[in-house]
């Protein structure tokens, strides 16, 4: 028996799933206008990840040219990741506490793209960290707000299928974005500032469609609707405890997967440890997103219908068996095919984890849960980034790779073990 699961082995009743089918009409759902945030919600995500990836994939190249090694991307990567996760639960616990979203995830977008191109005009990785920390500052700043209203605008049954577009539509800006970092690349000898400098354009693109079209759920009746037709499946918490023991379960899991997943940064260095171009850098993002962004959509609904946890633990496996391929690589060429994997891990996990907390909190504590999920994963991921660069440095990078290859593996049994979910009056 599973998350989503009755006392009996069966799949819920179509009542309780929110419909029979995906996208049936439930005339106590949010109505058109909320769910329209779903969609202006990932747009905006698209471009910002166009503006985020042109700069992702060359910053370790760019590092090197500092003069910058693996400790300082270990470093650089780790407080970035630790700023953004504080900020995540303190903006997760404001999200619970105001009827007004939307600013949040406005200023949290603005602030990161006007860090962006300011990486075009550092020279020290002293300030390439503070950049890179303000700017992932940001993204905690946004991150929790926004989920919450997805939550909130997506039609009753449909939150894994409202992740799961807004992470499609987010991995195909991670698409487009190295695409283009690739093209500045060639087009300007190689020259990473100019990648800066040309982000701003996706960025600012960004801004002004969660600024303009974007819509308030906060103490609507549409969201207050949606709300109690999500609470159908959650799996709700005691009265005398914030949080229900399946989401402690799951941020447990969470954290522990944190503590392997260290930053990509580190498979792109690897990558070009092993003889590949700095120029082609942005195109093992392109390999890797156009996976992700084809297969987010369709696991987003498949667990509507699938166990949730399934799904992750797999996501879990499989990332596992790519870091052991990084551990232990045949080749150069086989980075490519590790890459394109890397991409079906991430589909699996990405947004399905993120219904997965929504299905785990009340409407109450929703905030706080998505806050508290980014904040364990982002300290984790800080842990994570130092003791790769640590390893690295000392008994080289086949080791960094196995031990975090090792955890993802015990973070995957924990979260096949989330207990049943009882059946609801």
């Amino acid at each position: 028996m599973d998350l989503a699961e009755g006392d009996s082995g069966n799949s819920l009743p179509a009542t309780a799933s929110g419909g029979g089918r995906a996208g049936s009409p439930n005339p106590d759902g949010p109505g058109p206008e909320l769910r329209r945030n779903v969609v202006v919600l990932g747009l905006s995500a698209l471009f910002n990840d166009i503006a985020s990836e042109m700069a992702y994939w060359v910053l370790p190249y760019f590092l090197t040219v500092l003069g910058a090694g693996p400790g300082w991307l270990g470093l650089i990567e780790g407080v970035a990741e630790s700023a953004a996760s504080w900020v995540k639960v303190w903006s997760g616990r404001w999200a619970d506490r105001t009827q007004r979203r939307k600013p949040m995830v406005v200023a949290g977008y603005l602030l990161a793209n006007v860090m962006k191109p300011l990486l075009g005009f550092t020279h020290g990785a002293g300030q390439v960290l503070g950049v890179r920390a303000v700017e992932r500052g940001s993204k905690g700043l946004r991150s929790a707000p926004r989920d919450v209203m997805i939550t909130e605008s997506a039609a009753p049954g449909q939150v894994g299928a409202a992740f799961g577009l807004r992470q499609a539509l987010d991995s195909a800006g991670a698409v487009i974005g190295p695409a283009l970092a690739f093209w500045l690349m060639l087009a300007g000898r190689q020259n990473a500032r100019l990648v800066f400098w040309a982000a701003a354009i996706p960025g600012a693109i960004a801004v002004a469609l969660v600024w303009g079209m974007a819509r308030e759920t906060g103490g609507r009746s549409g969201a207050r609707a949606g709300a109690k037709a999500h609470a159908q499946r959650a799996i709700p918490a005691p009265a005398h405890e914030p949080f229900s023991p399946a989401l402690r379960r799951v941020l447990a899991a969470a954290g522990l997967f944190g503590l392997a997943n260290f930053s990509d940064m580190f498979l792109i260095l690897r990558a070009q440890h092993l003889g590949l171009a700095p120029a082609l850098a942005p195109l093992l993002g392109l390999v890797f997103n156009v996976v992700f962004a084809a297969l987010s959509y369709p696991f987003g609904r498949l667990s509507d219908r699938w166990p949730r946890k399934w799904l992750v633990g797999a996501g879990y496996i499989i990332f596992a068996a790519v870091y052991w391929g990084f551990a232990r690589p045949e080749s150069a060429g086989a980075v490519w095919g590790l890459f394109a994997v890397y991409g079906l891990y991430q589909a699996l996990t990405a947004g399905v984890l993120s219904a997965l907390i929504a299905d785990c909190a009340t409407p109450a504590n929703r905030g706080r849960a998505f806050g508290w999920i980014a904040g364990v994963t982002g300290i984790t991921g800080f842990a994570a980034s130092a003791l790769a660069g640590a390893l690295w440095h000392w008994h080289g990078a086949g080791l960094a790779f196995e031990v975090a290859a090792a955890l993802a593996l015990a973070a995957a049994a924990l979260i096949f073990t989330l207990p049943a979910r009882p059946r609801l009056a």
